[in-house]
């Protein structure tokens, strides 16, 4: 079963008095606010217009161009029908698994996939994959830093989110707090290559990484968070 944008701002309308404690609606919320942020940051700090994604939310599994998916896969990003895909259970999981309830901590995970939005139109996503085929020994490294560089424009997302309004002007968020940067930073953590491998395994093994560490995760999104300029968000060169 999927839902895309459009069923989901029919559903959640302003009248439904469940839209603010239904996870769906919750995920509607921070998707219209990452959109809004990216219409106005990718002309103002790259020059380039912005084109909306679609957010498919799927049970079970779901059809894709980039081809089939199931829950276990997590959250994802398709360049290939420029569309954000997102299992609900995903969430329980990461609160089950890795400790990572918050609500702001389900934002995080929408605005990094959103990130890879932003690489594909700025050709980011392609150039990587084309670095990755001339040097395949360091294809796990260019993956990470497109993965950090993702959580650093979750970051920048942060950063202005309280200021993002919706089409009426109404503000998206009334603000954001300490306690929403610490969840979001707790789910960068919880995803981090090497908790999931010390999770799974018991031990660690960097070569194996294709996300990065908790630490760079957190390194990264704070730096998108404190500069609140996704130009300073150059994980290639670091």
């Amino acid at each position: 079963d999927t839902a895309d944008n459009t069923n989901l701002n029919e559903s959640c309308a302003r009248t439904n008095p469940n839209r603010f404690s239904d996870p769906a609606c919750r995920n509607l919320l921070y998707i219209n606010s990452i959109q809004a942020y990216w219409q106005q940051a990718l002309p103002q700090y790259f020059g380039k217009p912005y084109q909306k994604a679609t957010t498919r939310l799927f049970a079970g599994g779901v059809s894709t161009a980039c081809g089939n998916a199931s829950a276990g896969m997590g959250p994802f990003y398709c360049p290939g029908d420029n569309h954000v895909y997102i299992d609900l259970s995903f969430y329980d999981e990461l609160s089950r698994r890795f400790g990572a309830p918050g609500q702001f901590a389900q934002a995080y995970v929408l605005s990094h996939e959103y990130g890879h939005h932003v690489q594909t139109l700025l050709g980011t996503e392609a150039e990587v994959r084309r670095a990755q085929q001339r040097d395949p020994a360091n294809a796990n490294r260019y993956s990470v830093a497109m993965e950090l560089q993702a959580d650093c424009y979750a970051g920048t997302w942060a950063n202005a989110a309280a200021r993002t309004t919706d089409a009426t002007g109404k503000p998206l968020f009334t603000s954001i707090t300490q306690k929403d940067i610490d969840e979001a930073l707790q789910a960068a953590a919880a995803v981090g290559d090497d908790t999931i491998q010390q999770k799974a395994t018991g031990q660690i093994n960097e070569s194996g990484f294709t996300h990065g560490s908790a630490q760079q995760r957190q390194q990264w999104f704070s730096q998108g968070f404190q500069t609140g300029d996704p130009r300073q968000c150059n994980t290639f060169a670091s």
